[in-house]
């Protein structure tokens, strides 16, 4: 029963991160069945009786299951102290067979086999298993593999001579086993001897970050989310858009402030709310409302009339929405628990760091060109703003009727 067994090995590797949902479970929370009569209780003894013998066939399949296949688990722990960093990687011989094409699984817990297999096997796990240290991509040097019979397992060691004192900041990236839908990869992390944060890597998640220290410096956070503020605008065309659509009819530079202000004040307000997990709405709302507001900003400008400038009122009213676009990235990318404010700050303060290069870019375009002809300036805010409808209603039609291309 090779899958019981390691099922028994997985929950005692992990059961730390149990802890954390057993205050989800219904019972112990005082709820009380009504009383019953002794007229209700022959339907209930019969219902009872064909749970029972469905929940005892579910667990003879879900055991035969179990002996043809363990569970779809890696374990890796990462020990960081003064010295530097420590890598303990254990693998089933089941996915080392199916990756190399061996037919006997067995043959991973012969010594002289997995010995002549470790180069194979290191080259395959080198191109799936990144680690990262304060922003800096690190090769380990692997160690002999050990054999653990008992979980039908083989380990190894990975030091990384690079990593001289203990990270700031850690990377992982995990996938390991792609060809399993199901496999997971449950990572410890320890700081001196001490576990403190668990997290689980598969198909869906397959990087994750860790701060180190029980508060992470401000440095390190601001050095991480900046960046990807400014990543994330530069590379969203529907914001970019967005921005561009409110910035074709020109104006005073007083003006186009009070727009970029606007927007700027509208998405920190919900982006906060939705990277704190306040408010939270779906994605499947979220995109097709952004493509929404591209629309709206390229006929309100096709249809002003001399007078009335209400772009710092619509890039309020939009910036809310867009902040839910922004805090749906930042959430993907980890939120150290032990810094919310920092990261916050730091992944917005990016964010309008990249804002203000397309502002000035754009606005400088079109002044420019507003400059040399006035009739040219026109011209290319209509073809502009058409432009700008055309590709929001794509986006739109493509987020309302085909979710799945962006999520």
């Amino acid at each position: 029963m090779r899958g019981t067994k390691n099922l028994t090995l997985m929950f005692f590797h992990f059961v730390p991160l149990t802890r954390r949902f057993a205050a989800l479970s219904p019972f112990g929370r005082g709820i009380c069945p009504k009383r019953l009569s002794v007229l209700d209780i022959g339907p209930i003894v019969s219902h009872t009786m064909k749970r029972t013998l469905f929940l005892c066939a579910l667990t003879i399949i879900l055991a035969a299951q179990a002996t043809a296949h363990p569970v779809p688990f890696s374990f890796l722990d990462l020990q960081l102290s003064a010295h530097g960093m420590e890598v303990s990687l254990v693998i089933h011989d089941f996915d080392l067979a199916h990756e190399l094409n061996v037919t006997e699984a067995d043959r991973f817990l012969n010594p002289a086999f997995l010995a002549e297999s470790a180069t194979a096997i290191r080259s395959l796990l080198s191109a799936r298993l990144q680690l990262s240290a304060d922003g800096s991509a690190s090769e380990p040097e692997w160690d002999a593999p050990e054999l653990l019979h008992d979980r039908e397992s083989v380990r190894f060691l990975l030091r990384y001579p690079s990593v001289r004192a203990k990270p700031a900041h850690i990377t992982i990236h995990a996938a390991l086993f792609p060809y399993d839908p199901l496999h997971q990869t449950f990572v410890n992390i320890y700081e001196d001897g001490e576990l403190t944060h668990q997290l689980i890597l598969d198909q869906s998640r397959k990087q994750a970050e860790h701060f180190t220290g029980s508060s992470p410096s401000a440095a390190a956070i601001i050095r991480r989310f900046i960046p990807q503020g400014i990543h994330h605008i530069l590379i969203g065309p529907d914001h970019v858009l967005f921005l561009v659509g409110l910035l074709l009819l020109g104006g005073s530079p007083r003006r186009l402030l009070m727009v970029v202000t606007s927007f700027t004040v509208a998405h920190s307000i919900t982006l906060s709310l939705a990277a704190l997990n306040i408010v939270t709405p779906s994605p499947r709302i979220i995109e097709p409302a952004i493509a929404l507001s591209i629309v709206y900003v390229g006929f309100d400008n096709l249809l002003v009339r001399k007078g009335r400038d209400v772009r710092a009122w619509i890039a309020f009213c939009f910036g809310f929405i867009h902040g839910f676009g922004f805090a749906n990235v930042l959430r993907e990318m980890g939120l150290p628990g032990r810094a919310l404010g920092w990261s916050l700050f730091s992944f917005n303060f990016g964010v309008e760091i990249g804002q203000l290069i397309v502002v000035l870019a754009v606005a400088s375009l079109l002044a420019a060109i507003r400059t040399r002809s006035e009739t040219a300036g026109r011209y290319v805010a209509v073809a502009g703003s058409i432009v700008v409808i055309i590709a929001g209603a794509y986006w739109f039609t493509q987020r309302l009727f085909f979710a799945g291309t962006f999520q």
